[in-house]
């Protein structure tokens, strides 16, 4: 971090209160946060620090109650140049199997089978994105391209090696992709931490598990399991090249390296599961040394295939596909789906039956990995659809000249459609039969927000009841989340039908009675589905960075995903936490022992960041510090998604450290924020009691559905939008203000 401006190093008297605002997920700047146009960095550097308003730039630098305000941005942690946020298309289904493994149950029975299965899963997702590369540079180019004239017809670029022996154009073309291996090894590389971090003390942190995030040191475990992928991914390539020379008749040595390779993927897998060994202290050397060994050997072993399919006198039989490379693909899809079977059953094993258990809390595990393992195939099917269709269209009308991608890639075109189209049809009627109790809910909201209204103002209300029942559909989307689960999970299932040589099309009319051409649309409708998702992710990557409002849209996915160290993929990107906590636990501590208290602010999912901060401050600082949260997803979305990591113990134990000098802001309009403990409405019963019953503050949205005499338009709803500036933001600054200025001594608490 580093050092404070002259003027601006500290705040100005013992007694001063510094208000700490940590924004939420792509916030556009720091004078946006402050509320101030002017405003300058006392700490940190261009990826995150610590903003002021500039001394004397207006008459009101100061916050409410005359305090010190000061923000804290983080946005461009996450985010940082071009080329990493367009590296969302490819890293996506790394990036969302990486989350899944953090949102397994707090269960010890089924802790380790859970980390396991996903760590294997995400095996497998390296090895599909190896074979994707295999089938667009050795099936289709090498195997099906080059040994037909009429595709090379045109195509210099590919017919000076279109007449060299087979061996050699497997080989050359095989650069591909052991260069696409190359470049995920290189990107992964980047270390987790821009800086030497600040680590608190053991002794002051939590024993809960999210006071872990920013203290675990992550680069000891990436570092086991990059050497664990890389070796797998080349033993897949070598795979592919096996595959191919032993369907020409497998010689001794063919025999020899196949064993070894199988034996490359056998041992990362045992070492993937077995936690207690993968998971060991960073100190471990030896286990680093066996996992960079296993790595050296599979490099090696792609040298000695390589040379063996260069140098072998074996003849080559070409014609239709490259020779093995189907199946295999087949078999990993079914592997997918045996998987996911697992995960599914190890997540619901030895469930607490305890009352009120939500029979769902677990199982965003087994829909984000799913999600991960669906993208992943989708992608690499329209992949090497696309370069098929390129090499169709301008090669030959011929039907036995033109190459053709695997079967089994067609039928995952399939399977994407038909899930995400269930899955959608599935949530229209979920829209419209969930609609009568959300409008009677919302209604009664409104009615009792707003009791006789007058006549002009019921075309607002009806906004802002509209308002509230989309609002409450958020409550809906983990059970929509589960049913693509399991519509994609007996997709990849389905896959099967490719080893007995079934066409989706001919199988579906054959065993359904489902039309063939009625197939084969859907085949082109998720065709272009896939492609669209591609594509709008590109456009979405480069306008996230160049413009603050799409990052507010499609910069969510990714700040969501990189919150969480890396634990199941090597190749998703580090983790901003990592250096976002310490750092805030740093500055806030400084603070402290500087003479002043801090006020932490934190708006969505910042909220989440302030949480893990107060989890690590030491105890002589928790006794200057009042946390403020509003529009917070910490109950209503990390609750039920990450229940191992924010729980009714966790969220005591923050409230207990700052001595229940704690504040949550939220509203009925806002679908992703709500509230802590309880939502005190007055219909229902209180159901929480002590100083945990005194932290939620509902407010009501909009203040008014009526024009006020001093404008031209009603209030505005206000939903998930932050608004520091407000009257209630400013009401409870104040309250929290004042809790920390109260004198407090010994046997007098200073909680609410």
């Amino acid at each position: 971090m580093s050092a404070e401006p002259a003027g601006v190093s500290g705040p100005a008297t013992p007694n001063d209160v510094v208000e700490l605002r940590v924004h939420g997920i792509a916030a556009a700047g720091a004078s946006e946060v402050l509320g101030r146009p002017h405003v300058q960095q006392v700490a940190g550097d261009r990826s995150a620090g610590f903003y002021r308003p500039q001394p004397g730039c207006c008459a009101t630098a100061g916050g409410p109650g005359g305090v010190t305000l000061e923000a804290y941005r983080w946005s461009d942690l996450p985010s940082g140049t071009a080329v990493r946020t367009l590296s969302l298309l490819f890293l996506l289904p790394f990036l969302l199997l990486n989350v899944a493994i953090w949102m397994r149950p707090g269960n010890a029975a089924s802790d380790a089978v859970v980390r396991s299965l996903c760590r294997v899963l995400g095996l497998t997702l390296t090895a599909l994105y190896v074979l994707a590369a295999v089938g667009v540079a050795l099936d289709l180019v090498a195997w099906q391209c080059m040994s037909s004239a009429a595709c090379l017809s045109g195509r210099s670029w590919l017919s000076w090696l279109g007449e060299r022996p087979t061996g050699l154009r497997l080989v050359v073309l095989a650069l591909v992709p052991a260069a696409a291996i190359g470049l995920i090894w290189w990107s992964s590389t980047r270390p987790g931490r821009s800086f030497t971090a600040f680590r608190a003390p053991d002794s002051t942190v939590s024993g809960h598990p999210l006071g872990t995030v920013g203290q675990w040191d992550a680069e000891p475990l990436v570092g086991r399991l990059r050497s664990i992928h890389i070796a797998a991914a080349f033993a897949t390539l070598d795979g592919s090249l096996l595959a191919a020379r032993a369907a020409q008749g497998a010689s001794a040595v063919t025999v020899v390296l196949a064993v070894a390779t199988g034996g490359v993927l056998v041992t990362g897998v045992a070492l993937l599961c077995t936690p207690p060994l993968i998971d060991r202290a960073p100190a471990n050397r030896r286990l680093d040394g066996a996992a960079r060994l296993l790595r050296t050997t599979a490099v090696g072993l792609t040298v000695a295939v390589c040379a063996h399919v260069l140098t072998s006198p074996t003849p080559w039989q070409e014609g239709g596909g490259l020779p093995g490379y189907g199946s295999t693909l087949t078999w990993m899809f079914i592997g997918h789906a045996g998987l996911l079977a697992a995960l599914a059953a190890a997540l619901l094993w030895r469930r607490d039956r305890q009352p009120g258990h939500r029979p769902l809390l677990g199982l965003g595990a087994l829909a984000t990995a799913t999600a991960a393992a669906s993208l992943a195939v989708a992608f690499s099917a329209e992949l090497v659809h696309w370069v098929a269709d390129y090499l169709d269209r301008t090669a030959s009308t011929s039907p036995d000249v033109v190459p053709r991608p695997a079967a089994a890639y067609t039928w995952a075109i399939y399977g994407f459609f038909r899930a995400a189209l269930i899955t959608l049809l599935v949530a229209g009627a979920l829209t419209l039969l969930s609609r009568r109790d959300r409008s009677r809910a919302a209604a009664a909201i409104v009615a009792r927000d707003f009791p006789d209204p007058p006549a002009e103002a019921a075309p607002r209300l009806r906004q802002v009841q509209q308002a509230i029942v989309r609002a409450r559909f958020t409550e809906w989307l983990m059970p929509l989340a589960v049913v693509y689960a399991c519509l994609a999970g007996l997709s990849a299932a389905n896959t099967a039908l490719d080893l007995l040589g079934l066409y989706p099309g001919d199988a579906i009319e054959r065993y359904a009675g489902v039309p063939a051409g009625l197939v084969d649309f859907g085949i082109g409708i998720g065709s272009y589905l896939i492609a669209a998702t591609m594509l709008g992710l590109v456009i979405g990557g480069l306008f996230a960075y160049r413009t603050a409002g799409f990052r507010r849209h499609i910069g969510v996915l990714w700040d969501l995903t990189t919150f969480w160290p890396r634990a199941a993929h090597p190749f998703a990107p580090p983790c901003y936490a990592e250096r976002a906590v310490p750092e805030l636990v740093r500055r806030i501590t400084y603070l402290v022992e500087s003479g002043s208290a801090v006020l932490i602010a934190g708006y969505s999912h910042g909220s989440v960041l302030v949480t893990a901060t107060v989890l690590q401050l030491p105890p002589h600082v928790n006794g200057r510090v009042a946390l403020l949260t509003y529009g917070s997803p910490l109950r209503r979305l990390y609750a039920r998604l990450f229940p191992a990591y924010v729980d009714d113990d966790m969220l005591h134990d923050v409230g207990g450290r700052v001595g229940w000098r704690w504040l949550n802001l939220w509203r009925d309009t806002d679908p992703i924020g709500g509230w802590v403990f309880s939502g005190h409405r007055p219909e229902e019963p209180r159901i929480v009691t002590g100083p945990a019953a005194t932290v939620d503050r509902r407010l009501r949205d909009p203040s008014d559905v009526v024009v006020p005499p001093s404008d031209s338009v009603p209030p505005p709803i206000k939903g998930h939008g932050p608004r520091e500036s407000d009257e209630p933001y400013i009401e409870a600054a104040l309250d929290l203000v004042e809790r920390l200025r109260r004198p407090t001594g010994p046997g007098r608490s200073a909680g609410p």
